[in-house]
């Protein structure tokens, strides 16, 4: 399934209707009052546990949304970086009612859980600049800039966590801020806590748009079973495997800190801002289920 850019209006509005992203319409709030992201349009009997897992610095809620109930548990995690990596988000909701529809895809030995929106406040700070829900007008210096990147802090919550943590990190060459300690902003502490609490096998991370799936590490290096993941996704799914990202310094990264507590995570960026990319994406799903599956 490919969304185009001229369709990105229809794309919000679609997903308001199937998913309850928003309960009113922007128009007739004030800036200052808080939206929160209901419930509505997930099919609960489907669902074995539905949890709010933190709430955003402005106050709106970030949810986990628990499937299957086996005792290895794979955990997937959309729109770390909000407004920015959008497509993210709406590929995490995608992957939520292909669930609604194939219960049964998920093994009998799996959990599956996935935190749809790790950035609530950065997808919203997209629609506020716009004053409406036009995404599809939203400028194209907006992926440039970083609009919608980072939390209400101005903090990029991918620089937030506790590996190799410093104030300031870099993204594209820019200087970015990191928080004011590891783990200072409450969307990092909600997936640390969801982490901690259920002790994830691997963990993946939609991102957008480098095309390509990316092995995580810390001060010890890659996990061997980061490269099993890693490889299965990106044989299924096209995206190219790497090793390690070398583009320019990370520190404060979520994967690394998953790295550094022997919790395999990878990264999965989609090839462009504007898709979801769900037929190659459902196929490294499926690949990461057989993975885990009891023959394995």
């Amino acid at each position: 399934m490919k969304f185009h850019v001229s369709r990105k209006i229809q794309i919000v509005i679609g997903t308001i209707a199937l998913f309850g992203v928003i309960a009113f319409t922007l128009t007739s709030l004030s800036k200052k009052e808080i939206l929160v992201i209901p419930v509505a349009h997930v099919d609960t009997a489907t669902v074995v546990e539905h949890r709010i897992i933190g709430k955003s610095v402005q106050g709106r809620s970030i949810d986990a949304y628990i499937y299957g109930d086996g005792p290895t548990h794979l955990m997937f995690v959309g729109g770390i970086h909000g407004g920015y990596e959008w497509n993210s988000v709406l590929l995490a909701y995608q992957f939520m009612d292909y669930l609604k529809t194939y219960p049964g895809a998920i093994p009998k030995n799996i959990t599956v859980s996935v935190i749809p929106s790790a950035n609530p406040d950065g997808i919203y700070r997209i629609i506020e600049k716009e004053g409406r829900f036009s995404i599809a007008d939203v400028p194209i210096a907006t992926h440039v800039e970083g609009t919608g990147r980072f939390n209400e802090h101005n903090v990029d919550l991918n620089r937030n966590f506790d590996c190799k943590w410093k104030p300031k990190s870099t993204w594209k060459g820019q200087i970015v801020s990191a928080g004011t300690r590891a783990f200072s902003e409450p969307e990092a502490r909600a997936i640390r806590d969801f982490v901690q609490t259920y002790s994830p096998a691997s963990v993946i991370f939609w991102h957008s748009q480098a095309n390509a799936v990316y092995a995580s590490e810390c001060k010890n290096g890659i996990l061997s079973r980061t490269l099993d993941i890693m490889n299965a996704y990106s044989r299924a799914s096209g995206y190219s495997a790497v090793k390690s990202f070398d583009a320019y310094e990370i520190s404060g990264d979520a994967e690394g800190w998953l790295a550094s507590i022997n919790i395999p995570a990878i990264t999965v960026e989609l090839s462009t801002h504007e898709t979801i990319e769900w037929d190659r994406n459902l196929a490294g799903i499926n690949a990461l289920l057989k993975y885990y599956s009891p023959q394995n």
